[in-house]
This record gives C-alpha cells, sequence and structure tokens, in this order.
C-alpha cells in the first residue's frame, strides 16, 4: 500500500515551532507516512510571532487535575527526562552539570500576599503543596522553612529539566530529516492550501500546528486564540544549578519573576511577564529593569551576592507572544471540505512541557483517521 501524504503546517503569522517539529518528529518514528512540514518561520529565525525560540524553556506544570492538560504534561515529562538523561545533545538537561547521580532542582516559592492575584490563580497547580505532579517528577518535596528565604511563607523543591531552545529545535528538525521528513517555507492564506503542497504528492491529511495563527488563518479563524506578551532578558550570569519561581510580584498581576539556567552555555533566561492580549513587539526597557531587579533579589548568586543589576551581564531581550487558548489548547481532528485536519495549537506557555502528549495524541489522532473508512469517522 502506498504510504499517505502528510504536511504539518506551520503558517500565516506562524512557525515550525515545538508543537509543529514535535508532531513531525512523532510521526515520523511510525515510519507509515510521508511528511512535508510547511511553515514560515524554520529554527534559527527570530520573530515576535515565533514564541518557540523566546521560551526558557522548562518543566513547571500549571495544569489542573483530572485534566487533559495535565495528561500532556505527564507523558511529557517522561520523554524529556529520558532526553536529559540519555541525549545531551538535544538541549534538554537537568539544573546543572553535576554527576549523573545529582541533579540540580527547581524551586517554586510563595508568598501569602499574592494568594488573590491573577498569578497566583494561573499557577494554583503548580504553587499547591500536593500538586498532581509531585508523583511524576523525582524527588518532590516540601521547602523547610529555615530554607524560605525573606518574604517566602512557603515552598516547595523538585527535580525538573531546562531546555536550550537554540539547541533544541534544530535538533529536533534534524531528527526529523534523519526519518525522511521534508522542510519548506511558505506563507499561506487558508489551512485548506496546504493539501497542495506535500513533497510527494497532494496531502491526505494536514496536521495544523499554527500556534498564534490559529487567530487569523482562513479555514481556522480561532477566534478563543489571543496572544500572552512574555518578555525576558538572557544574561551570561548563573545560577549555580536552580531554577527559582515565585508566586507573584509586587509589579502588578501581569509580571511574574523565574529564573532558569540553559545547558552548554546557553545562559540564564531572566523573567517576566504574562500579558495577555498585548501584541506589542518592543522591548520595553523599563519592564526588562524590574525583571531583572526581581531577579538578583531572589537570586543573590546571580551577582555573586552583590544584588546589583549593573552586575548582569546582558546577552539580549527578548519578546515573544505566548498562543493562548480560551478554554485550552485544541488537540482534535475535523473533516474539511477539502480533507482531514488534525489540529494541535492554542498551548499558551506549555507547549515545551506539553509537546510530547499533544503530540502523541496527534499520532493517535492521524493514525484513526488514515487507516478508518472516512465515512465512519
Amino acid at each position: 500500500m502506498a504510504q499517505k501524504n502528510i504536511v504539518v503546517v506551520g503558517l500565516k503569522r506562524s512557525r515550525a515551532g515545538v508543537a509543529g517539529l514535535t508532531s513531525a518528529y512523532l510521526i515520523s518514528q511510525t515510519r507509515q507516512y510521508n511528511i512535508t512540514v510547511v511553515a514560515k518561520h524554520m529554527p534559527g529565525d527570530y520573530d515576535i510571532e515565533y514564541a518557540s525560540p523566546w521560551a526558557g524553556a522548562n518543566y513547571m506544570p500549571v495544569s489542573l487535575h483530572d485534566t487533559k492538560a495535565a495528561e500532556w504534561d505527564r507523558d511529557t515529562w517522561y520523554a524529556l527526562e529520558d532526553l536529559a538523561r540519555n541525549r545531551p545533545e538535544s538541549g534538554v538537561h537537568f539544573q546543572d552539570d553535576l554527576p549523573a547521580d545529582l541533579f540540580g532542582e527547581c524551586e517554586i516559592l510563595s508568598r501569602d500576599k499574592d494568594s488573590q492575584s491573577a498569578t497566583a490563580e494561573w499557577f494554583a497547580e503548580l504553587l499547591s503543596p500536593s500538586p498532581w505532579f509531585k508523583h511524576v517528577v523525582p524527588n518532590f518535596r516540601i521547602l523547610p522553612t529555615d530554607k524560605l528565604g525573606s518574604g517566602i511563607q512557603s515552598g516547595t523543591i523538585f527535580t525538573s529539566v531546562c531546555i536550550n531552545t537554540a539547541i533544541y529545535l534544530p535538533w529536533l528538525l534534524s531528527q526529523c530529516v534523519k526519518n525522511g521528513v521534508m522542510f519548506k517555507r511558505a506563507n499561506l492564506g487558508d489551512i485548506t492550501d496546504a493539501f497542495d503542497l506535500g513533497a510527494q504528492g497532494k496531502a491526505d491529511l494536514i496536521v495544523n500546528c499554527t500556534g498564534l495563527g490559529a487567530s487569523k488563518l482562513g479555514g481556522v479563524r480561532d477566534t478563543a486564540v489571543v496572544p500572552a506578551r512574555g518578555q525576558i532578558v538572557l544574561v551570561r550570569n548563573e545560577n549555580g544549578g536552580k531554577m527559582v519561581n515565585l508566586s507573584g510580584t509586587d509589579d502588578g498581576d501581569q509580571e511574574a519573576c523565574y529564573v532558569m539556567t540553559r545547558a552548554v552555555g546557553g545562559g540564564t533566561i531572566l523573567g517576566g511577564s504574562y500579558q495577555k492580549g498585548d501584541w506589542n513587539p518592543e522591548v520595553d526597557h523599563e519592564l526588562a529593569h524590574r525583571i531583572m531587579q526581581r531577579a538578583v533579589k531572589a537570586c543573590p548568586d546571580l551577582t555573586g551576592g552583590s544584588g546589583k543589576v549593573e552586575d548582569l551581564d546582558v546577552i539580549r531581550h527578548g519578546v515573544g507572544l505566548r498562543p493562548v487558548r480560551d478554554g485550552g489548547a485544541r488537540v482534535e481532528r475535523e473533516c474539511m471540505s477539502s480533507g482531514w485536519v488534525v489540529h494541535n495549537y492554542g498551548h499558551g506557555g506549555a507547549g515545551y512541557q506539553s509537546s510530547y502528549g499533544c503530540a502523541q495524541g496527534v499520532v493517535r489522532l492521524v493514525k484513526e483517521v488514515t487507516s478508518a473508512n472516512p465515512s465512519r469517522l
């Protein structure tokens, strides 16, 4: 039987980001399809609406217990942990370069005064002393009170991973290429146009990983998808192998404080913001200064204890738009006039930490559509 043709599309203000690349990678592992990835942006590009390169990225689940999102996050952990242990060239790593039996860890710190804030509501599961993922990640435990800094009332700590996106996205692309996936640049006006872009002929199925572009792409135009503007500062300073996230800031609900050091000299990410509905592509330098002030206060090791913003060695500032979807990510199939489309978009700030779980769902849907009698679906 001839192999069916699949086009994984990241077009119209979108990109070959982590959702599209992971979907293509897992589909290619089945060795059952001819796959073409079509995208406006590819790894190595930088653009305001290409959010993947700007991400930290990390594993700090905010999904709620007993939800589909929690299942995606859970399944993704096992894949990321395996990469950190066995594929260091992927750019996924535990929080430092300690011997294999030791790990840098992730600290989640809570302040009582943030309890009613929008940030604390968004982070509710992450901030819980008993989140669903405590049985998934290694070494989950409550931080003792004598380990809490000034102004911090409670905290948890667990083994997590950080992803150097500058290495990981090209690595994903290389794994796809090794499996025979074809890549081409394009910028479509309608999702159904992608049926004509298969490298091996007309596509039998489209996988829609257009992220924020799903809000404007013809044939999709999902009005539930909106941007959540994120701003970060990348510095050369390091933080002793720890990843730190606070429950809130004193600068408003749209700002956050987190610090993580990337593998292989990738620098340390200082964040951030979560400005829903904001399309501004420019760096806000006042916000950048507040981000750095919060980081040196939360993590004194960044500046050797000086606590001075001036002691941060800035590599660059970054702004990206997270593709947030009201109601959560869309991972489902749809029969359009031109054929079947499997959707995988709207992951917000959870693109990396849900990537394998969502892509596994895509693989199941692709197999259902391509192996079943379409009239019975």
